[in-house]
């Protein structure tokens, strides 16, 4: 009973300290140097995310007592509460199935060793220069008893895992150029072979963590104030407050810290529910050809090439990232580019729900399950509104993000017109989709500013949820199939 409370109070009191607590004004931290000589961590940004404010993340724990039980779980079970997890709070049956996931691959029975799953995040992460999730692994394996050697490269770790440097960069990057021939090389290498569980376990453990990555960058999130980059010893600036100034009721600063609305097209709102009514509408009166339906597809994958990721110039990963993979040029490229041709991938031929899931739980038995929940859960989740808007039926909007992200990975599904997604997707959303998804390390807070600017973040942090499970499903597929290929 006191374990619980003792849960219970510290998440308060990390909803209160995420910010404000450790925020001292020059005055006070001379006297506190002076009276004790102890120097307190100031946090870099205000709160878990630097696009959404504070006050709107933490207020979801305040009023939704479903969301305070799964934080205070989470705080039992992990011993910490982290800014991913209180920025999905916005959506706690999400949120639940996404934490039960995350456990078991973690740390429940399973065919790979603690310290192999930790590192294995690490490789993953690092593929995305994702600094947050690196280090969050990187304590994780330590306190496991991984090797600190392993953490000088990707060179020092042994060479089962230095193996499975190809697949982790392919799959982050081109899933589709995944072949049976990958597959074989890790299955046949002798002494330093893998197992076909301990492969899927791995194959789930490095999708998990590339799609975070994405999340990770298109929420915005920060560090914790105890993690590297997340905090500072130096004065703030003269614009920020302390917490004397609560204590004096001088609260304009903090309002001065609100998310100013930008200037909105007023109808942006109406005129996407306006057109998802007209879709409807032509929905009912025709249907088009097989033919047209794929030539459609083909149309819109073609585009989906000429949609140019942001700031679209080469990035150099810094040592300390890059270190924990090999060759940091390779990236996303898009199929045709120099006249590469990618066949398409048919889901009719190679469907998750026929044939990845019950192989992921035949070799990793309940992980199929927990997997097929998630998904289910962020393509489903509705709270039937859009902005200010109530009662809308959603579900053509999630479908078109859904399948324009598997469309970029050259993944059809024959029932589904991709018309619908010119008429729903505008291109700067389609910019901060393909850049999240393929390269999310360039997201930034303009880009997730400037799509469906009247929506709420919760709205937004919901795109997020839905990007992040489409791309995972969408590499699972790739080397899913691969695996089958070998198998038979």
């Amino acid at each position: 009973m006191r374990h619980a409370t003792s849960a219970s109070e510290a998440v308060e009191n990390q909803s209160f300290t995420v910010s404000e607590f450790f925020k001292i004004c020059a005055h006070c931290e001379r006297l506190n140097k002076k009276e004790i000589g102890v120097r307190i961590p100031r946090p870099l940004g205000n709160g878990p995310s630097r696009f959404i404010p504070e006050k709107e993340i933490l207020q979801v724990s305040k009023v939704d007592a479903r969301t305070q039980t799964i934080f205070e779980d989470a705080f039992a079970a992990l011993g910490r509460l982290d800014n991913i997890s209180l920025v999905m709070g916005f959506h706690p049956r999400y949120l639940e199935s996404f934490l039960r996931t995350q456990h078991y691959l973690l740390q429940m029975d399973g065919p790979l060793s603690l310290h192999y799953r930790h590192y294995i995040g690490i490789m993953a992460a690092a593929r995305h220069q994702c600094s947050y999730l690196v280090n969050l692994h990187v304590n994780d394996f330590l306190q496991v008893g991984g090797d600190p050697k392993w953490l000088n490269g990707l060179d020092g770790a042994p060479q089962k895992l230095q193996n499975l440097g190809e697949l982790n960069k392919i799959l982050a990057h081109r899933p589709w150029l995944v072949t049976k021939a990958h597959i074989e090389q890790l299955l046949k290498a002798e002494e330093h072979s893998w197992s076909l569980a301990e492969l899927i376990h791995a194959v789930v453990l490095l999708t998990h963590y590339h799609s975070l990555a994405s999340f990770t960058f298109g929420c915005g999130i920060s560090p914790e104030i105890h993690c590297d980059g997340g905090h500072t010893f130096r004065p703030p600036s003269v614009s920020n407050y302390c917490v004397c100034d609560i204590a004096n009721g001088n609260g304009a600063a903090e309002e001065m810290l609100a998310n100013h609305p930008m200037s909105e097209a007023s109808s942006e709102v109406e005129v996407l529910m306006e057109r998802m009514k007209q879709l409807q509408e032509c929905r009912d009166e025709e249907e088009a050809s097989q033919e047209e339906m794929a030539t459609r597809f083909e149309r819109e994958k073609t585009e989906s090439m000429l949609v140019v990721t942001a700031e679209d110039d080469e990035m150099v990963p810094s040592r300390d990232v890059s270190r924990h993979f090999e060759d940091p040029t390779y990236g996303y490229k898009d199929f045709s580019r120099r006249g590469e041709h990618v066949p398409t991938f048919r889901v009719q031929d190679y469907s998750w729900e026929d044939h990845g899931y019950s192989l992921v739980n035949r070799l990793y038995p309940d992980v199929g399950q927990l997997l097929d929940e998630k998904f289910q859960m962020a393509y489903n989740l509705t709270y039937n509104t859009m902005a200010t808007h109530k009662d809308v039926d959603t579900s053509m909007l999630r479908r078109a993000i859904w399948n324009y992200i598997h469309c970029m990975f050259g993944i059809r599904y024959d029932d589904y017109d991709y018309g619908e997604i010119n008429q729903l997707l505008d291109r700067s959303f389609k910019v901060y989709i393909k850049t999240m998804v393929c390269s999310p390390e360039k997201i930034t807070k303009r880009m997730y500013e400037s799509f469906w600017r009247q929506f709420q973040h919760s709205e937004k942090v919901h795109v997020n949820l839905l990007l992040m499970e489409a791309r995972m499903q969408a590499e699972l597929l790739y080397a899913l199939r691969a695996i089958t290929r070998y198998m038979t």
